[in-house]
């Protein structure tokens, strides 16, 4: 048998298993529902999603958060964080205080405004995302998809 007839092509779809299916289904719905969110956060809201997400784990905290703590959160490099909230705390919606536990490190709040346009941005998402997730799942699928993101997240390879 040739080579090439051992290792099968797997972007042709009848070679493609349910793995295969299984991880293109997932990179496909990550690419198609980041652009939908992202698309409809920029309109509204001139918020990129990146923007949006630095400011969903901001929002989930009390206290201020360290910018390398940020990137590991939003899954974003160094530069990438400091990009992102340079141009929050230009629009006032976030700011910077230095660490109490590190002279080196800054640390990171929302504003109160940025704490009310997360809340309108994370509306905006919903809504932005419910014709296209929300409404075609129901309970059952929820739980089935969150079962697999912790067992992917719990071997995290990132």
């Amino acid at each position: 048998m040739p080579a090439a007839d051992a290792n099968p092509d797997p972007s042709a779809p009848e070679e493609r298993t349910p793995r295969d299916r299984a991880f293109y289904g997932l990179i496909w719905a990550c690419t198609t529902l980041t652009a939908h969110a992202d698309a409809a956060l920029v309109r509204r809201h001139g918020l990129p999603l990146t923007w949006f997400e630095v400011m969903l784990w901001l929002h989930g905290e009390t206290e201020p958060v360290a910018v390398s703590d940020l990137g590991a959160k939003a899954l974003l490099s160094r530069s990438q964080v400091s990009r992102v909230v340079d141009a929050l705390e230009d629009r006032g919606l976030v700011e910077r205080s230095p660490s109490p536990y590190d002279a080196r490190s800054v640390r990171v709040t929302l504003t109160p405004a940025g704490r009310t346009t997360f809340t309108a941005a994370n509306a905006t998402r919903r809504e932005s995302l419910a014709e296209v997730f929300d409404d075609l799942l129901d309970d059952a699928d929820i739980a089935a998809l969150e079962t697999v993101w912790n067992k992917l997240k719990g071997r995290s390879v990132c």
